[in-house]
């Protein structure tokens, strides 16, 4: 199994690996690393975008499949490295970085509508500094869109560590708000849980990668809040700079 460099220090950006596994008469089967800091994608947040130098070549690496194992999928043309070719992978850095921010906004925003309205996730979506997420919440107060991005806000100011911890199965299942999506269940075939831990506002099983702290995230702003349906409330958020 690919080594997961993007969980275990999400601020890597560099590292040199080696491709175990490729076919240049099939580019898009795609790359497999035995290291690896690309986020494959997941939970709403897109894969990481990136390159792979070797032997004085650059493969842009612009999509992954993920299967039995983490295929890096190249940009059409580009060439393919051999299985035994040591490379160097970099991810594209203000993508990633925007991502992360995003990801822990959209868990701030979460944890906020959680505590505040007690509503559960129904969907959401993510691009790098821009967001949706959907609640069952039916109904919500005058002012909602204005206090909402306030409530969030002040998460961000008071700096909350945020930190990402792999538990084993039982332990995580013990935990009351681990899946805030409703109708969702926790990864079944999976004898550990990921968990990420916003200290003091939300936790939750997430395979993200996020920032350290809510202050990273820098100042949400709530764009809109549209009715999707009797039930469902959208929210959608911006990153601002």
């Amino acid at each position: 199994m690919t080594e997961r460099l993007d969980w275990s220090d999400p601020t890597v950006r560099e590292w040199d690996c080696t491709v175990v596994w490729s076919d240049a008469a099939d580019p898009e089967a795609g790359i497999v690393l035995d290291r690896s800091a690309f986020y494959p994608g997941g939970g709403g947040q897109p894969p990481d975008h990136g390159v792979l130098l070797w032997e004085g070549v650059r493969t842009r690496i612009v999509d992954t499949r993920k299967g039995d194992e983490q295929y890096l999928i190249p940009a059409p043309g580009d060439p393919v490295p051999a299985a035994g070719t040591t490379v160097r992978g970099a991810i594209d850095d203000d993508r990633r970085t925007s991502l992360m921010r995003t990801h822990s906004g959209l868990h701030i925003l979460c944890g906020t509508v959680f505590r505040d309205f007690g509503a559960l996730v129904t969907g959401g979506n993510m691009q790098p500094g821009e967001a949706r997420m959907d609640f069952n919440l039916p109904e919500v107060p005058p002012g909602f869109k204005l206090a909402l991005e306030d409530a969030v806000n002040a998460e961000i100011t008071a700096d909350r560590k945020i930190v990402a911890r792999v538990l084993p199965r039982a332990e995580a299942l013990e935990i009351p708000t681990l899946v805030r999506t409703q109708d969702a269940l926790p990864p079944l075939d999976h004898p550990e849980i990921r968990v990420i831990d916003i200290v003091g506002l939300d936790v939750q099983a997430d395979g993200g990668t996020h920032v350290a702290s809510t202050a990273q995230v820098g100042r949400v702003e709530v764009v809109k809040v549209e009715s999707k349906g009797r039930q469902n409330r959208r929210v959608r958020i911006r990153i601002a700079d």
